[in-house]
């Protein structure tokens, strides 16, 4: 009571330190880095890893590109290449002119090569960056490569799709950002009971987003799956909390003549409520961060902090806004558009059976649908992307014109004899979908002589430590073929030269389906391992917890179940996410009708009358939550772009309705099943059952 007289007390101050707290979060926010490369987020010791900071640090080669020229003459595509050379970390860029001079006819170069860098129509070129695929210097030269190209030119690479995907997510957050306040508002506006309420909450929630987003910059930088969704998530999650208070706080006005009393007893039951609440939540993010793949953690923290910030919000910001504006609050009240629940309860419990063959009959199917969809993720960012991209066009172009779906690197000793590396360059020709490799040896001792190559191409393709070799596939990123096929070539690898590294991004790709294969087997067990702990702890049952995350794991059995039977396929991070957000999110719904439930079978009521109470009781709230959430992210989904933004917030938008019906149809019929296990495995319930069972008995004996 001392902290909510507190807040009470305080409450202009609160509010100013707030606001003078917005400034620096605003620059923070400014200045945190957001990136757009997932392979970033692989762990730094895996081979793919380590051979491409090798390859920065002994070349001083990152990113890599092909620019594919049409229709150009070749005297213009070498005037094009000397352009491109001077833009800034623009390493290398390797033509036909890096070979030999445009005097000598294109057709002196090996034929299989010659054919491979041209068509009828259009040449190609590659290019090297002396930065990361991902650093903002090399998205600036991809940019200025661009306008020195003009229309005819197509630039492909991870490069070129980072910057098209940062592009891209800058147009939209400010969009999706404002569709998810306005529909969450509307959804409040409808379901509260003022018409004033739902801006205040979106002023109290506005600045703990803002706190959370400028102590980002802490981290150094955040991911932009993070960034999109942290605000949306925030809104939605901490949106619960918000309604609590406010519902506690019209309802101690009833007991006490002053408003600020009223508040401070308000605050006292929010804050004891809304922290067990939360920590479930807190712990389905914390949850991501067992992730070796750290894009998880990257999430896990942000919306962990979040949820704590948004939880501090409300019993401090969110009260003192309450007190300032409560004379037009009052003022402004609206009947709910929720109806009276009582009848509906009824018939939830008197067909109670009904909703338990519904349950048993929904598992088979639903958790064969999630096993399937885990199955058929994928992992090609292309899919994710309009198809009117600058990127996948030229990825496009790519594979129709040049049949080149993938580029791989090798790094071999230097010291490897000229003779081996051209026995396994032949070796690795013959393995099923490489085009080619191109390096050293794929033009010395063909019709070009070697002494007329100049020290800039040897300088391109070897150093003092290793020589580099390019792998062009005729499969894509991330199939089973490409990942088969990287498989053959590190086994012919090994065998000439064992420190030897293939890397590029379908290799780092294969590592990114191995390791998060292995996160969404642990991030699920850690989360409802964790949560089943904490419903233990706040419900004091053995049994309740089993009861409790079976519907909301039912509820995310058929959210990632139903895209299996859609025919639709899911980017590789939303099982993962989603199946903890959703568990973490969700179980709080579960929790506020079991803790009622627990509270009328102690005072003695019956267990359909218990049941029946806690079902009626529970409705609004599980009903405002459920709709918030939705209503806070689908509006994304159907607005966004970038699939895999738009298929989370979808995931999250229906996992919020399934959960929702899970709890009020099938959490009551379970808990009338179950209703003397509970009794008997829960504290303080049981004492209540020997107490009736000794009554009962006394009753008969004196009958």
């Amino acid at each position: 009571m001392v902290f909510s007289k507190a807040v009470v007390k305080h409450r202009i101050p609160i509010l100013i330190v707030t606001l003078i707290l917005l400034i620096p979060s605003v620059f923070g926010m400014a200045g945190t880095r957001i990136n757009y490369d997932m392979l970033n987020y692989l762990p730094e010791d895996m081979e793919t890893v380590v051979g491409q900071e090798e390859l920065l640090e002994d070349f001083g080669k990152g990113a890599f590109s092909f620019i594919i020229v049409e229709d150009m003459p070749a005297k213009e595509v070498s005037a094009l290449k000397e352009k491109i050379e001077q833009v800034d970390h623009v390493e290398t860029v390797l033509w036909y002119d890096s070979l030999a001079d445009l005097s000598v006819p294109m057709e002196l170069l090996p034929e299989k090569i010659y054919q491979e860098f041209n068509t009828e129509n259009a040449t190609m070129m590659a290019v090297f960056f002396d930065t990361s695929t991902s650093s903002d210097v090399t998205m600036d030269a991809i940019r200025e490569i661009r306008q020195i190209a003009g229309k005819q030119c197509f630039v492909s690479g991870l490069s070129a799709m980072v910057t098209d995907l940062k592009d891209l997510c800058e147009r939209e957050e400010p969009v999706y950002v404002g569709i998810a306040v306005l529909l969450a508002c509307a959804a409040m506006l409808l379901l509260l009971d003022s018409w004033l309420i739902p801006f205040v909450f979106l002023a109290s929630i506005g600045m703990m987003i803002l706190i959370n987003l400028g102590t980002n910059y802490f981290m150094g930088e955040i991911s932009y799956i993070t960034k999109a969704l942290s605000a949306v998530l925030q809104l939605a999650v901490t949106m619960d909390y918000s309604i609590f208070l406010w519902h506690s706080y019209n309802e101690q006005r009833g007991n006490f003549e002053d408003n600020k009393e009223a508040m401070a007893a308000a605050v006292k039951e929010t804050l004891v409520s809304v922290v067990g609440s939360s920590v479930t939540t807190v712990a389905g993010f914390i949850a991501l961060c067992f992730m070796s793949f750290t894009m998880g953690r990257d999430l896990g923290i942000v919306m962990a902090k979040g949820v704590v910030l948004g939880v501090l919000g409300c019993v401090t910001v969110l009260p003192a806004l309450i007190l300032i504006l409560d004379k037009p609050l009052q003022k402004t009240k609206h009947r709910s558009l929720i109806p009276n629940m009582n009848g509906f309860t009824k018939g939830v419990v008197r067909i109670f059976p009904v909703f338990l063959i519904v349950f048993a009959l929904l598992i088979p199917p639903a958790y064969y649908g999630y096993s399937k969809t885990n199955d058929e993720v994928y992992y090609n960012m292309v899919e994710c992307l309009p198809e009117d991209m600058d990127y996948v066009i030229a990825n496009s172009k790519l594979s129709e014109e040049f049949d080149i779906a993938s580029t791989h690197m090798i790094l071999v000793d230097a010291k490897l004899p000229a003779k081996a590396v051209r026995e396994m360059s032949d070796e690795m020709e013959q393995v099923e979908g490489v085009k080619y490799v191109l390096g050293l040896e794929s033009v010395v001792g063909s019709r070009v002589p070697e002494e007329i190559l100049p020290e800039s191409v040897t300088g391109i393709l070897k150093s003092d430590k290793w020589e580099l070799l390019l792998i062009n596939s005729e499969y894509t990123v991330a199939s089973d073929e490409v990942n088969e096929q990287i498989d053959r070539l590190n086994t012919i690898l090994k065998k000439y030269d064992n420190s030897g590294m293939l890397i590029g991004e379908a290799p780092c790709m294969k590592d990114m389906i191995e390791t998060t294969a292995h996160d969404f087997q642990v991030v699920n067990i850690i989360s409802i391992a964790a949560i089943f702990f904490i419903i233990a702890l706040v419900e004091k049952s053995v049994s309740l917890p089993f009861i409790l995350i079976s519907v909301i794991e039912l509820a995310i059995f058929i959210n990632l179940g139903l895209p299996h039977y859609l025919g639709q396929s899911l980017p590789f991070i939303a099982p993962i996410c989603i199946s903890t957000i959703q568990l973490g999110a969700t179980v709080d719904y579960a929790i506020l009708m079991t803790t009622r439930y627990k509270t009328e079978r102690i005072r003695g009521k019956e267990k359909k009358d218990a049941v029946r109470t806690a079902l009626s009781t529970s409705i609004p709230s599980i009903i405002v939550s459920g709709v918030g959430l939705f209503a806070a992210t689908f509006g994304v989904a159907v607005y966004s772009d970038v699939d895999m933004i738009s298929s989370m917030c979808m995931l999250m938008a229906r996992g919020a309705v399934i959960s929702m019906l899970a709890v009020i149809l099938i959490l009551p019929a379970l808990l009338l099943l179950c209703d003397r296990v509970i009794c008997f495995t829960t504290m303080g319930m049981r004492s209540k059952e020997r107490s009736k069972k000794m009554a009962n008995h006394k009753w008969k004996v004196v009958e």
